[in-house]
């Protein structure tokens, strides 16, 4: 692992006013559907997603091991080859040309010693990508780092009504067009998916993007983020209260089980208009628990007033 110059502090909070405003979109995917107001009460939520350098300070300080370096559970995969049990995750591998855009399996593959550590796996590392979004983070991972931070991971609620920047209504985070006067507004698939990428062609550092009305960066692409909130395939509006502060009990624990299904947002760099037209703020997509990829990363949030504990620093970095 790099050793980094610079200490590396958390993330600054930008506080979310509470209020009504649309969640979900009637126009694209079934799962966002149906659209509706929803309440949230005034959080606050970090500016970026988690860098790797931040993640590594984490991981300095407690000693912790992700998921994806942990052996995985034979229990969880009865009948699998013991010998397969390895630690890894799984990578995205551009294919050599066209192919059915049905078949994930294509440009995605299970890679040992896959991690935080080594994105790509064994023979990889993260040296040049301090200020890139951590990613192979399993929601076990973004909980603890989260709650050694004095925060919490967001609710799906909160999530959308940050990224939506005080535009309510709007298609995309910044507005109605997805390329306003031509211009890249997220670090998005640009080119021909699954293979040829002429934009990043993987994670880019956080900040390279424009921020949304609310002064969050990397709100849409770059990495999906984890929200706490369990995955559903449709909207409930009927049961769209806002969670009182402090209270969580709509949520599970963090487990690394791959049953348990969780709300992911944002879409990635990997987002393509002819396969996952998901860099919208009313996207979702279901993570397991266990799962960690080469797109997936996120940030926390806090509720108002503060906690007692929680560090609000302002970070070293953009």
């Amino acid at each position: 692992m790099a050793s980094y110059a610079e200490p590396v502090t958390l993330t600054e909070l930008v506080t979310i006013s509470g209020g009504t405003s649309r969640m979900g979109s009637d126009d694209h995917y079934p799962e966002e559907r149906p659209a509706h107001p929803r309440q949230v009460v005034a959080f606050a939520l970090e500016r970026h997603p988690v860098t790797t350098a931040q993640f590594a300070e984490f991981v300095d300080a407690t000693g912790w091991t992700t998921v994806a370096e942990r052996a995985p559970d034979p229990a969880d995969f009865p009948g699998a080859d013991p010998a397969s049990l390895v630690p890894g995750s799984v990578v995205f591998t551009p294919t050599a040309g066209p192919v059915d855009l049905q078949d994930w399996r294509q440009w995605w593959r299970w890679q040992p010693g896959a991690s935080w550590r080594h994105p790509e796996g064994p023979g990889s590392d993260v040296g040049d990508r301090a200020d890139h979004p951590v990613v192979h983070v399993a929601y076990a991972d973004a909980a603890a780092y989260a709650t050694w931070a004095g925060r919490r991971l967001p609710t799906e609620a909160e999530w959308e009504r940050a990224a939506r920047g005080g535009l309510d209504g709007a298609e995309y985070a910044w507005g109605a067009d997805a390329l306003p006067g031509g211009r890249r507004m997220a670090n998005t698939w640009v080119g021909a998916f699954p293979f040829r990428n002429e934009g990043w062609g993987g994670t880019s550092p956080v900040g390279a993007y424009t921020a949304n009305g609310y002064g969050l960066l990397d709100m849409i692409g770059n990495v999906w983020e984890r929200t706490s909130d369990v995955y559903a395939p449709r909207h409930h509006p009927a049961d769209a209260t806002p969670v009182p502060r402090g209270a969580r009990t709509d949520l599970l624990a963090p487990t690394t089980s791959p049953q348990v299904l969780r709300v992911t947002k944002g879409g990635s760099h990997l987002c393509a208009p002819e396969y996952c037209l998901r860099y919208r703020p009313a996207a979702r997509s279901p993570q397991s628990d266990d799962s960690s990829t080469s797109h997936l990363g996120f940030r926390c949030a806090t509720d108002l007033p503060l906690g007692d504990g929680a560090r609000t620093t302002r970070s070293s970095r953009p």
